[in-house]
């Protein structure tokens, strides 16, 4: 268990969220934490409405990852392609990729361990055939790898750039130039550990190309390659160029004219090419229908 210790700096948020937010826990999680009397504030109990005050102390463990079993979960699968090697999946908006803290079930892994229980084991229990990672709020294309042979050649094709990973967005702001490349570090924001930014320090090269779809005045359709993979790479470089991605809260706003929950953004192209049999490989994921969505209304706003 790891013990956590936080002292408010803005008064009048719930608990259940105030943590949440200087956290990697969800609320959910956190207020089931709560119930049991596993979160402190000024060393009492109190409930998850509670609202903090400037200098409260809150005090909280958190169990370790290890613990959670990861159990086989019969949730319906989008397959694009499988064989005795790899699973290409179209994973759907809202969905989790793997267990972790707040997230114990109900995930990717979940649904892979009950479709086909063979998984390669290089990344543990937690991650078993997670070759590359996409958001809970982002859908799209995905290969898991089911031994572990094909787990180290596909992870090289990714380190190398031979795959080619190909998103589909929609920014704020009108983007002028047809083609670009975001060429900034990307480390933890050191003003909120939840977050990551272009920081100097303590950051890692990270390589965004993008190319414009279609201008709709105060918006932007993209096409983004990932040059490298870092945790939330697309969704800071665009914030960084002042055009954050449509719907992403955490680097943004939500949308104000449509319901997207959470980011506009599609792993929409995935080439690879097979780990066992070299042969060259490509898969598309179909924008989700609340893409399509969004990009008619603006259409018609544009008219």
């Amino acid at each position: 268990m790891e013990k956590r210790r936080l002292v408010v700096e803005k008064s009048g948020l719930r608990l259940d969220k105030y943590v949440s937010d200087h956290c990697e826990l969800s609320r959910s999680f956190l207020q089931d934490l709560i119930k049991e009397q596993q979160v402190l504030v000024n060393g009492k109990a109190v409930k998850s409405s509670y609202k903090v005050n400037l200098e409260d102390i809150i005090e909280f463990a958190v169990p370790d990852l290890e613990e959670i079993e990861v159990i086989p979960q019969d949730i319906p699968l989008n397959v694009l392609y499988e064989d005795e090697d790899v699973i290409v999946v179209n994973k759907e908006k809202g969905m989790v990729v793997h267990p972790s803290l707040g997230h114990q079930d109900g995930t990717l892994v979940n649904a892979l361990l009950f479709h086909c229980q063979d998984l390669s084991g290089i990344n543990g229990k937690i991650r078993p055939g997670i070759v590359h990672r996409i958001d809970k709020d982002t859908s799209g294309c995905l290969v898991i790898a089911k031994n572990d042979v094909a787990h180290i050649a596909l992870s090289k094709q990714i380190e190398t750039k031979e795959a080619y990973r190909e998103y589909r967005l929609i920014v704020h702001g009108n983007i002028q130039h047809e083609d670009g490349l975001i060429d900034a570090p990307i480390g933890r924001d050191p003003k909120d550990r939840q977050r990551m930014a272009v920081v100097a320090e303590n950051s890692r090269p990270a390589k965004t190309h993008f190319h414009v779809l279609k201008r709709f005045g105060q918006y932007t359709y993209l096409s983004c390659l990932l040059e490298t993979g870092r945790t939330h790479q697309i969704r800071v470089h665009m914030k960084y160029i002042q055009h954050p991605v449509l719907g992403d809260e955490k680097y943004g706003s939500a949308c104000s004219f449509y319901e997207t929950k959470g980011q506009v953004l599609h792993a929409h192209t995935l080439k690879f090419k097979h780990p066992i049999t070299g042969k060259e490989m490509e898969f598309i994921a179909p924008l989700p229908t609340y893409f399509t969505d969004v990009l008619d209304y603006l259409d018609k706003q544009r008219r």
